[in-house]
């Protein structure tokens, strides 16, 4: 493999993690990093933006864009978004996102489960699926999700049973029209693969676990890296933030 893309998910709000995970595949595993694509999780919420981007002036040592997960700031997303344009880039819901020789369709959002922690405004709607529907089957090679269809088996979080299935219903029809080679998601926090009508899934855990890279021949493959973050308080521990 030489130079790849780095898809990784679920930073919240540890913004070192991407830095150290671009390292270690570039000097342990000898692969250049072109850019990284956040699988949503980044962790919009402006205290700590500011503290990180503003306040200690940090910059990514390789282009960063994102899709938005459910724990962001979703009432501020569109003026954080433009805020911080300089450091991060965001890849709105139903674009088409080129990386390399890769026409990567993006779906930020995710279905609406933990209620008390998660805001409205991540729900994937009709409008956003209807958006991905425009492009014509031949111009998506792969897609970019932060939840992930239903029925690819995903396993429950232990006391979300009563939720049904992980996923979200409406991807299938997502998947149906594009067929896609391979489609990368995050959110379950756990690695995960599944094959489904010849669409290859692979989820991704937490960022600070691991990450994939894919050159542009189309290898994918999965780089399980332990990255230590700062313990935070129960309630962020809680709700997935660390």
């Amino acid at each position: 493999m030489r130079d790849a893309v780095m898809f990784i998910s679920d930073i919240h709000a540890n913004y070192h993690v991407i830095d150290a995970q671009v390292d270690h595949a570039e000097a342990e595993l000898g692969i250049p990093v072109t850019e990284v694509l956040v699988l949503g999780d980044f962790g919009f919420f402006n205290d700590d933006l500011h503290a990180f981007f503003r306040r200690k002036k940090r910059r990514f040592r390789r282009p960063v864009s994102f899709i938005e997960g459910n724990h962001e700031d979703h009432g501020a997303m569109e003026a954080l978004v433009a805020s911080y344009a300089d450091v991060i880039t965001h890849l709105p819901r139903g674009t088409v996102h080129d990386t390399g020789p890769w026409r990567c369709l993006c779906l930020g959002g995710a279905r609406y489960m933990d209620a008390w922690s998660t805001p409205r405004g991540c729900e994937i709607t009709e409008a956003d699926v209807a958006d991905c529907l425009v492009h014509a089957p031949d111009a998506v090679d792969l897609v970019i999700t932060h939840d992930c269809p239903v029925g690819i088996g995903v396993p429950n979080t232990p006391g979300l049973e009563h939720y049904g299935q992980p996923g979200v219903p409406a991807l299938n029809r997502i998947a149906e029209h594009f067929r896609p080679q391979l489609w990368i998601f995050g959110h379950h926090h756990r690695w995960h693969e599944a094959t489904r009508d010849g669409t290859h899934y692979l989820g991704l855990p937490q960022s600070w676990v691991g990450y994939a890279l894919m050159d542009r021949t189309g290898e994918i493959r999965s780089v399980r890296h332990e990255v230590p973050v700062q313990t935070s308080s129960r309630w962020r521990r809680w709700f997935g933030l660390r």
